[in-house]
């Protein structure tokens, strides 16, 4: 991909229907995980059937998909890589998302044709460890999140054409350097840099003083609680002129773990705002509805991270998430008589308004009523975990259509 070029919207895939959901909302890549050395171990990671099935769907739409082999492995996690890699190349993935430096040299080695992206977990902050890289079989660079704008301009000017440069343009952030974090291995024995992180950065937290052990001090933010080491969420939605110039190919979506209308919801945003952006950057202006699509899923507080300089970048007062929408259901198809096969998602009740977010259009709002179970029968409720129901709606609903619906109030999840 040359720099000049249209610059990549990169999307994560936590799990198949989930990358779909990517791919149909306008997402030009997928990055997943497979069922090794991954840093999302806890994750709904692709089994090989799945992650066919995902590249297939990918690539007849002409995008591509990328699987993160990120961990840093130690020595038993060695055992039986060269075989996987070879399984990973037979199925099409169109690179691997590396850190290590043994596995770089293995990938080199057993797959040489396989394109390789060096993850944000190898914390690469300057260009002559790009070089570095670049010298040693890496195609792209995962840029690591604590650089500035400034920082990553410069990082581009001085190396060549042949690296691309990727950057994280949305999601959550570490309280870690670039997530290479100790504490949950610390106090719980699960490694992040395996995978298998417990986010103890997310915890809440007492001051205890050491003659008083037994009278724990809450050091207050809110009524809600304490959470000194959360970060806030990366947003550069209102920066995407700065972002379309600055040379970077591939504008990375972070949220594996997060649901599907989090993935629908963010990549249409930022699909509408850099197509905005192409069809016309003269006259190209922010619109606040992308805003508006962003502060529907859970999040923490926005904001632009380190782009814009360090200062008090990830200090502020409330770190909790906040989450008033929900996903209810997802359009199936259209039945013969006009009605709509529905798949459940959160419970949903008949005849209360919900919003439609589709790949293309505005969100819109519309009632869904008279609701059927597969054998026909009335139901009250559709409240069965993953169930399938029909329904009527007075408006024109598309397969793939997602139904969201207000919580009735701000849930702050921990």
């Amino acid at each position: 991909m040359n720099r000049n070029t249209k610059p990549e919207l990169l999307a994560p895939a936590g799990s198949l229907s989930k990358l779909k959901v990517a791919i149909d909302y306008g997402a030009d890549a997928v990055y997943l995980g497979g069922n090794r050395l991954n840093l999302r171990a806890f994750a709904d990671n692709f089994s090989d059937a799945e992650m066919q099935e995902g590249i297939e769907y990918a690539h007849s739409r002409g995008r591509k998909v990328y699987m993160t082999l990120n961990v840093f492995p130690h020595n038993e996690d060695l055992e039986g890589l060269e075989d996987y890699l070879r399984s990973v190349r037979d199925l099409g993935i169109d690179a691997l998302i590396v850190s290590d430096p043994g596995i770089i040299m293995t990938c080199r080695e057993v797959i040489p044709e396989m394109e390789l992206h060096l993850s944000t977990q190898a914390n690469n902050v300057n260009y002559r460890s790009a070089m570095f890289w670049h010298q040693n079989g890496v195609k792209r660079i995962v840029l690591a999140r604590e650089l500035t704008l400034e920082e990553i301009r410069d990082l581009i000017a001085r190396t060549p054409d042949t690296l691309e440069i990727e950057a994280f343009v949305h999601g959550s952030m570490c309280m870690a350097y670039s997530g290479r974090c100790l504490l949950s291995s610390y106090m719980v024995g699960r490694d992040a840099n395996r995978g298998e992180c417990a986010q103890p950065c997310r915890y809440k937290y007492y001051l205890v003083e050491e003659k008083r052990l037994d009278q724990p001090m809450e050091i207050l933010e809110d009524e809600r609680g304490t959470y000194i080491m959360n970060s806030k969420d990366l947003c550069m939605i209102q920066h995407i002129p700065e972002l379309m110039e600055s040379g970077i190919v591939s504008f990375k979506i972070e949220g594996r773990m997060k649901s599907e209308y989090y993935v629908a919801a963010i990549v249409k945003a930022y699909r509408a705002a850099m197509d905005a952006y192409l069809a016309d950057p003269a006259n190209y202006r922010y619109d606040p509805k992308w805003m508006e699509l962003l502060e529907k899923v859970s999040h923490r507080k926005y904001h632009t991270g380190f782009y814009f300089g360090r200062g008090n970048s990830q200090i502020y007062e409330s770190s909790t998430y906040v989450r008033d929408y929900d996903i209810v259901a997802a359009v199936v198809r259209r039945e013969a008589d006009g009605r709509y096969f529905m798949h459940e998602k959160n419970r949903i009740f008949p005849n209360t308004e919900v919003e439609v977010l589709r790949a293309k259009g505005d969100v819109f709002r519309t009632t869904l009523t008279n609701f059927r179970d597969v054998e026909g029968s009335p139901i009250e409720v559709a409240n069965k975990a993953a169930m399938y129901f029909s329904c009527d709606c007075p408006d024109q609903l598309e397969a793939g259509d997602l139904i969201i619906q207000t919580t009735g109030e701000v849930k702050y999840v921990f």
